[in-house]
């Protein structure tokens, strides 16, 4: 940037003008070439260092929101600004237009987006208007006269003097969007800076797109998943119902059920199968299915559904494993009986416990000859909430599983008086506890569900 004070980034030095007091030498003695062209080579040597590094940091961003971050952060390094925006439009359903400001807030952007499209070099990056390949470059705004008196009110509102234009586009990629930067003071990029800048840029638009594409099969993902559960929850009375589900980014097997059975009875049911991908999602909605046609057939003995369940399993999908419990409920005389299989216990919280139901120790459906268990039965107090959940919840956490069986005990046991009656906020006080980073992180592969039943 020709700009005064131009800021040393990123490994980039400015160019320092030789200082006006220095003597003048009595003879001028030439540079040899060989110095020169060192100092050439040295300078090559400089960039190119800086764009791997901030190109390797780019590669390791690994959600859409991370590397649109790291790009206006290296861009405006790159370019000597302090300020910036990007405005991401990729073609095809499924990702929306997202816009990013750094060093703006959200008035800010505001504001900008008040100014007609056209008239802002970024609209014109974004229209793919000729001439705009290459970036656009405004070095004086406040000092054009042709500029768009919108654009001049905006620009001394938010306080830039200068701005630079670059599309994100690539010719395997296509236009993705486009990125400015914003300048305080009158100035432009020199001639190196947005060569840099624009071998960045295309890089980018590269990562980008195959963020894009992933961010695209994890929504398939997780409207599959979705599709393939309950789309609402019974109303019995007596209990309220609340669910809550995420399905990890490659889609997983861990699913919930609330069927509604004959004389107000309620069965609740969770389960994981084993492994990942559209061949577990779909190995999942098979045995929630299977599952649903023998609770209504024997609904109040959990065994014996389990049993059928895990033959039917041995015989149709012998290489396949999977955890269920099945609970048979009464919500009018507070009676639970449940069976589990190779599953996490339930979870009772009330106003004078916070206990873990004693369940008997049993394999997964699919790892013995011939599986069964015995059930368990007990009775909830009114007001107390009885939580489901999968292991996904547990190694979420990253803990080893003693560890993370504690930690969720003291998120149930911590949920707020004015909120135990509520089972959707019981499961979400829990979520928010256990899981404090959100359920949307992507270094992790585990599904997680909680369903809850506060009995009245």
């Amino acid at each position: 940037m020709s700009a005064p004070h131009l800021p040393k980034v990123a490994g980039i030095d400015p160019e320092v003008p030789v200082s006006t007091h220095t003597a003048a030498p009595l003879r001028e003695v030439p540079a040899a070439p060989g110095a020169f062209i060192q100092d050439r080579l040295a300078g090559w040597v400089s960039d190119l260092t800086t764009l791997h590094e901030l190109t390797e940091r780019l590669a390791g961003t690994a959600t859409l929101d991370a590397a649109l971050n790291e790009l206006l952060h290296a861009g405006a390094a790159l370019v000597g600004a302090r300020r910036g925006l990007l405005v991401l439009e990729p073609a095809g359903p499924g990702t929306p237009s997202t816009t990013l400001g750094l060093g703006l807030s959200h008035a800010d952007l505001g504001h900008l987006e008040t100014v007609e499209r056209g008239a802002t070099a970024l609209g014109r990056v974004l229209d793919g208007v000729p001439g705009t390949a290459d970036g656009i470059a405004g070095p004086d705004l406040l000092g054009d006269k042709d500029l768009d008196p919108r654009h001049r009110e905006v620009a001394i509102r938010l306080g830039y003097a200068a701005s630079y234009a670059l599309p994100l586009a690539s010719e395997q990629a296509g236009r993705l969007g486009g990125a400015a930067w914003l300048y305080d003071e009158p100035g432009e990029p020199s001639e190196k800076q947005r060569h840099l800048v624009g071998l960045y840029a295309r890089y980018a638009t590269e990562h980008l797109a195959r963020l894009i594409e992933l961010e695209r099969a994890r929504a398939d993902v997780a409207t599959v998943a979705e599709e393939l559960l309950p789309s609402r929850l019974p109303r019995i009375p007596g209990v309220q119902l609340a669910a809550r589900h995420r399905t990890g980014p490659r889609g997983g097997g861990d699913w919930y059920d609330a069927l509604p059975l004959p004389e107000h009875t309620l069965g609740l049911a969770v389960g994981s199968v084993g492994g990942s991908g559209p061949s577990a999602m779909a190995a999942m909605g098979r045995l929630r299915a299977s599952l649903r046609a023998y609770a209504v057939m024997e609904g109040e003995d959990p065994v014996a559904v389990l049993s059928d369940l895990e033959l039917l399993l041995r015989l149709t999908e012998p290489a396949r494993t999977a955890t269920a419990l099945f609970a048979y409920c009464e919500p009018a005389a507070r009676k639970v009986v449940l069976a589990g299989a190779g599953h996490t216990p339930p979870l009772v919280l009330g106003e004078r416990r916070c206990e873990f139901v004693e369940t008997t120790l049993s394999a997964p459906l699919g790892m013995l000859a011939c599986w069964e268990a015995p059930s368990v039965e007990f009775s909830p107090a009114p007001g107390e909430t009885v939580l489901l959940y999968t292991d996904g919840l547990l190694r979420r956490t990253g803990d080893p599983m003693d560890r993370a069986f504690a930690r969720l005990h003291s998120a149930a046991a911590s949920v707020p008086k004015a909120g135990r009656h509520d089972p959707a906020a019981v499961a979400d006080h829990v979520l928010r506890t256990m899981l404090p980073d959100g359920l949307d992180r992507t270094d992790s592969a585990e599904d997680v569900v909680i369903l809850a039943a506060h009995f009245d």
